[in-house]
């Protein structure tokens, strides 16, 4: 069970930890390339705040984006902005995100992302600190994944098994984490590993850094070892 209000704490205390951090940028440094292609930290901290934005509407009812051409403006717009205005946009737009998420309401509706996505409300102020602690990771300024919380990366690698749990594009796989702990996952991913057999599915072991950046597009995986064949190439998030 998502425990909504544990989670807005934790994404206070993650966009904090953020702001803290590119606080110590220059405008020149919010200029240049972030981790993710064609994007400057600019872009990431543009895309921040809109996002909060965003997830307020998706809690008041509110398509998330007018649509994506207008998401996509938004943030080329937003992008070259010098340091000052870009963290008082995030932390602005961050607390318009606590304020509707602390407003009571029905936690167990469903409400509706992008692309016809669907999800129960509790699981928003989740999804928004993915966001902020992803995306602190993207602006390539001493945050990296190793450094997440530990809650949070498994968090994340079990919310990300999910996503790709029966994709058609996505082999059978079972997530073996240095832990031990197996996650199934891909095209027959709801058969427990103990019942998969031998040579039907992959095994991908490996760290929980190195586990999560793979699933989640920010790693190659090359960190990782494979049993039972090749590392797939796995679908855009």
């Amino acid at each position: 069970m998502m425990d909504h209000a544990r989670d807005l704490a934790s994404v206070r205390e993650a966009t904090d930890r953020l702001l803290t951090a590119a606080a110590k940028l220059d405008n020149a440094a919010v200029a240049e390339p972030s981790r993710l292609p064609g994007w400057t930290r600019g872009h990431v901290l543009a895309h921040l705040a809109r996002n909060a934005d965003a997830l307020v509407n998706v809690l008041e009812g509110r398509p998330m984006y007018v649509s994506e051409e207008a998401r996509d403006t938004d943030i080329e717009r937003d992008a070259p902005r010098p340091l000052e205005a870009q963290l008082a946009d995030v932390r602005q737009s961050a607390n318009r995100f606590q304020d509707a998420a602390s407003v009571p309401a029905d936690w167990s509706r469903t409400v509706e992302l992008r692309n016809g996505v669907t999800d129960s409300a509790s699981r928003v102020p989740f999804r928004r600190w993915i966001e902020v602690e992803i995306h602190h990771v993207d602006l390539g300024i001493g945050y990296e994944l190793e450094d997440l919380p530990e809650e949070f990366a498994q968090r994340e690698i079990n919310f990300l098994t999910e996503r790709f749990r029966n994709h058609p594009g996505v082999p059978t796989l079972v997530i073996k984490q240095d832990d031990g702990r197996l996650i199934p996952t891909g095209a027959i991913g709801s058969v427990p590993p103990e019942q998969l057999e031998s040579g039907h599915h992959l095994t991908v072991s490996g760290s929980r850094a190195d586990l999560l950046g793979w699933l989640a597009g920010r790693r190659d995986g090359s960190a990782l070892q494979v049993d039972g064949g090749t590392l797939p190439a796995l679908p855009p998030l």
